[in-house]
């Protein structure tokens, strides 16, 4: 009989069956508060790859750097593609598992197959008017996220000059909810409800499936519109570039898109302002010298929003680690535990000024996230224009009592408690030297904005914390 050895000790290749194991659940309290121990315990049990139990379901958790780069380099050996689980064709993944209604939106994060390059690359046409700092579009973008931040700030700011707040539900939140409004081209305020059921969706909660179903049919909605008026948005682009996508198919990957302007950079901004504020790894340094996407690529590495990737499938049996991952068997790549992977992290000097961007964060090869830019310009003008605005920030709570909630897929803070002094002035910016059809003003309605749920939510918020 073949076995392997390594960190987790000699393993008989001919009893590495998923289905016949006993994985340990990988999301328990551990989990949620300290994921680096867990990550370690099952190195030291495992070696670079272990099974784990993902609230019911068995499944590989890449854990090794190494590993986890091969995995997301080589699409042929670990294909995309929900068709090719053999245990969700055999009938044995439960009907109401809870990351069902997050796997089944088949967008460009999870399709494999023929149809995910033609898919792909109307997403990078789609994209590039607003990546593309040269773009009419993207600048667009960056006025709209700075007039959004302000406003935030301001909404902040009507507690008093100097006060509490919680800087997640306050800013990070809601502020990339307000920039995919700005993206998707939602006619004033009327998509805030649609855009707050992505969080319930990605918390993989209860009422996650009913989310899930409001959101696609409003997206559904949005994409008829859009198809009989275009404009100058991610929908329309993405129809113009792939005009044979259904309103369903549209639909879903306008969740897609909503899922990586939300989420992902609502943590992202968070983890940054405190990293900032603590002043970890010199990042303050970084910030104060102007270099705010430096202390960005810093925090994705460290604390990577995105810990978790979807599913990849071995396309055969193939050996991986200490195991041979059998044709079928789902695959997670975990990026946090890549990251401290002794391999990685012990060839990162903490200390250095500028850091690797050998880093897993955004994927890697051809499947590399393609809104990783516009995610990270969002957070980056969010965090320039915070501490703009802000002339004290400073944590209320120490940073090892600080709150985390995590997903299958993310991991965020809960709430961000800060203590904050505005600006005596608040810092006003000069008018971007451009054509005015270039980078046009973002003036929020005030009346639209009290219509909105979501403003309503943060004025009660305001009123809670006084």
């Amino acid at each position: 009989m073949e076995s392997r050895s390594g960190e987790g000790g000699s393993v008989d290749l001919d009893d590495t069956r998923l289905e016949a194991m006993s994985p340990e659940p990988l999301l328990t309290r551990d989990y949620e508060t300290r994921p680096s121990l867990v990550y370690e315990r099952l190195r030291q049990r495992h070696g670079p790859v272990a099974p784990v139990d993902l609230l019911g379901v068995p499944a590989w958790l890449v854990l090794g750097y190494r590993e986890a780069f091969d995995v997301l380099q080589d699409d042929d050996a670990w294909p995309k593609g929900l068709e090719r689980w053999r245990a969700r064709s055999e009938g044995r993944v439960p009907a109401d598992w809870p990351l069902g209604p997050s796997l089944e939106v088949n967008h460009v994060l999870i399709q494999g197959g023929p149809g995910y390059q033609p898919l792909r690359t109307a997403w990078d046409l789609a994209l590039k008017p607003f990546q593309d700092p040269r773009h009419p579009q993207a600048k667009r973008l960056k006025a709209a996220v700075t007039a959004y931040a302000d406003e935030l700030i301001t909404l902040v700011g009507q507690a008093g000059g100097t006060g509490l707040a919680d800087l997640s539900a306050q800013f990070a939140r809601p502020l990339p909810l307000m920039v995919a409004s700005h993206l998707l081209g939602f006619p004033g305020s009327q998509g805030d409800d649609a855009l707050m059921d992505m969080w319930r969706v990605l918390d993989a909660g209860p009422d996650a499936e009913p989310a899930l179903e409001r959101l696609l049919a409003t997206l559904a909605e949005l994409a008829a519109a859009k198809r009989e008026k275009p404009g100058d948005d991610f929908p329309s682009y993405l129809l113009a570039a792939h005009p044979d996508l259904s309103l369903d198919e549209l639909a879903r990957e306008l969740f897609m898109l909503l899922g990586m302007t939300s989420d992902h950079v609502g943590i992202l901004v968070s983890n940054t302002v405190v990293e900032v504020i603590s002043g970890e790894g010199g990042v303050r340094a970084s910030l104060s010298a102007g270099l705010v996407r430096e202390s960005m690529n810093r925090v994705v590495m460290r604390k990577p929003p995105l810990v978790n990737f979807v599913p990849r499938f071995a396309a055969k049996d193939t050996p991986l680690g200490n195991y041979t991952i059998r044709e079928g068997d789902p695959v997670w790549v975990s990026s946090a535990a890549a990251h401290a992977d002794p391999l990685f992290s012990d060839n990162v000097c903490p200390s250095t000024t500028v850091s690797t961007r050998a880093h897993l964060s955004w994927g890697a090869g051809r499947r590399q996230c393609p809104a990783r830019e516009l995610a990270s310009t969002v957070a980056a003008v969010a965090v320039g224009r915070l501490f703009e605005r802000f002339s004290h920030l400073d944590l209320a709570l120490p940073v090892d009592q600080l709150p985390w909630r995590s997903s299958p897929f993310m991991r965020g803070l809960r709430s961000l408690p800060v203590r904050y002094e505005l600006s005596p002035v608040p810092e006003r910016r000069r008018a971007p030297e451009a054509a005015p059809e270039t980078a046009e003003p973002v003036i929020p309605d005030p009346a639209a904005r009290q219509r909105s749920s979501l403003w309503r939510y943060l004025t009660d918020l305001i009123r809670v914390g006084r």
